[in-house]
């Protein structure tokens, strides 16, 4: 970067390839052309090169290598404009994040692309160095003392982009904590990994009778799960003894290998096989092997509450599996299933039912008696009911989740039923009736002709 005519001008960015450069001088590391939004003036670069209409012209040995990076906007990898708010920027890079990650994305750039949306984010979610960087650009921040072989050529003072990520969705898609790529990441990867780690959520079922799931009960379930090793108290470090810094990688959880390739010189970084990328070595305990934890199970008292249904989830706070170097326990996750009932049916908190009686008692009426979920109770059924009629029971049926004092209804459901055949003695009696009827109907008619 340069000064010319009282403006800040940024050096056009090249790939390396064999070409013949611009200058006329045939060599097997050239700088290419790069396209880049200045102006086509000739420019005064450092180092007494010209920049002709936009083209760089470098002369370089053949001994020589040339290694470039590419300047990258920001505000396009995160893709929100550059009058964008803190809280545009924090969501485009949720989504980007959780896009990119490279447990999810299992395309080839996926991780480069995750690093560019990290690296995005924390400078445009930082005032003063956002500031920097829409007055200068990339390079701005390299000369504010944040160059160096770190974050894709910005330097230590990046943070790891695993860290900004778990800040967000708190390492639930974690696995990539010591992920390598570019150096300058190791302290903040060897961090990661030492940082406490909540438990695992567990998941446990049980089946209820359906007056239970009704009225709710306390139920006594064992739950398998991880708990923290008594013997090393959950360091997984073995008593008596105490970590020590990593020596392969001096406590950075990452080692850095130098790759000479056509281009330049490559730093490959990647996680330290002696610890892991812990950053420590220790004697592990002999009875959780150094996890911390051990298998164990526990019986928990459960409070189930009136109203629950098939498919209800009660959680348990911190009965899960146990977390790693101090972190907290999961939680348990009780799923409820429901037995029928031989008689009854449940719609939310409304119990349905049906019941069965002769056409004669629906004609006169009658009282009948109903299973319900307070037990039996006397129903009056009124004369003339009808076949598909429903009576209500009213605050019969289940009471309401979260709010036992309000309950539901019971509807029972009448069904009229009609014999196939009769005896001699009500056939007649039946005929009668009918008779009486028609002679009803004709009275009614005549009187209607005169009324």
């Amino acid at each position: 970067m340069t000064l010319c005519g009282g403006m800040m001008m940024r050096q056009p960015l090249c790939c390396s390839q064999t070409a013949r450069s611009t200058c006329g001088t045939r060599s097997s590391m050239a700088v290419c052309r790069a396209r880049v939004a200045i102006p086509s003036s000739t420019i005064l670069l450092s180092g007494g090169r010209r920049l002709h209409g936009g083209r760089s012209c470098q002369r370089r040995s053949r001994a020589s290598s040339v290694v470039t990076h590419a300047s990258r906007d920001f505000y396009e990898i995160l893709g929100v404009s550059r009058d964008a708010d803190k809280k545009t920027i924090k969501s485009a890079y949720r989504q980007k994040a959780r896009k990119f990650h490279p447990d999810v994305n299992k395309e080839p750039d996926a991780e480069a692309k995750f690093k560019d949306i990290s690296a995005a984010y924390e400078v445009l979610s930082d005032e003063e160095k956002k500031s920097i960087y829409d007055r200068f650009g990339e390079d701005g921040l390299k000369g504010g003392g944040m160059g160096g072989a770190g974050f894709g050529g910005m330097g230590s003072d990046f943070t790891n982009p695993m860290d900004i990520f778990e800040s967000f969705f708190g390492g639930s898609m974690g696995g990539m904590g010591g992920m390598g790529g570019m150096g300058g990441m190791g302290g903040g990867a060897a961090r990661a990994r030492n940082r406490p780690v909540a438990g695992d959520d567990r998941r446990h079922d049980i089946k209820l009778d359906f007056s239970e799931a009704v009225f709710g009960c306390q139920k006594e379930v064992e739950v398998s799960r991880l708990e923290k090793c008594s013997t090393c108290d959950g360091s997984g470090v073995k008593p008596g003894t105490t970590p020590s810094r990593c020596a392969t990688c001096e406590g950075q959880g990452q080692v850095v290998q130098a790759v000479r390739t056509p281009l330049g010189i490559f730093q490959q970084v990647s996680t330290c096989p002696a610890c892991n990328g812990v950053g420590e070595t220790s004697t592990p305990c002999g009875t959780c092997s150094g996890d911390g934890r051990v298998r164990g199970t526990k019986k928990i008292s459960l409070r189930v509450p009136p109203g629950v249904d098939e498919g209800s989830r009660l959680r348990v706070r911190g009965e899960g599996d146990a977390g790693k170097k101090g972190g907290p326990n999961g939680d348990l996750y009780v799923f409820i299933a429901v037995k029928p009932h031989p008689e009854l049916r449940r719609e939310g908190t409304t119990i349905h039912s049906d019941k069965e009686i002769s056409y004669i008692d629906a004609i006169l009426g009658t009282t009948v008696q109903v299973t319900t979920v307070d037990g039996d109770v006397d129903l009056k059924v009124p004369a003339g009911t009808q076949p598909g009629t429903t009576l209500v029971m009213s605050k019969r049926g289940v009471p309401k989740l979260g709010a036992s004092t309000a309950r539901g209804d019971h509807l029972v459901h009448i069904k009229v039923k009609i014999p196939k055949s009769v005896s001699g003695e009500e056939k007649e009696l039946i005929e009668q009736l009918k008779g009486m009827q028609k002679e009803t109907d004709s009275k009614k008619k005549k009187k209607g002709w005169f009324s």
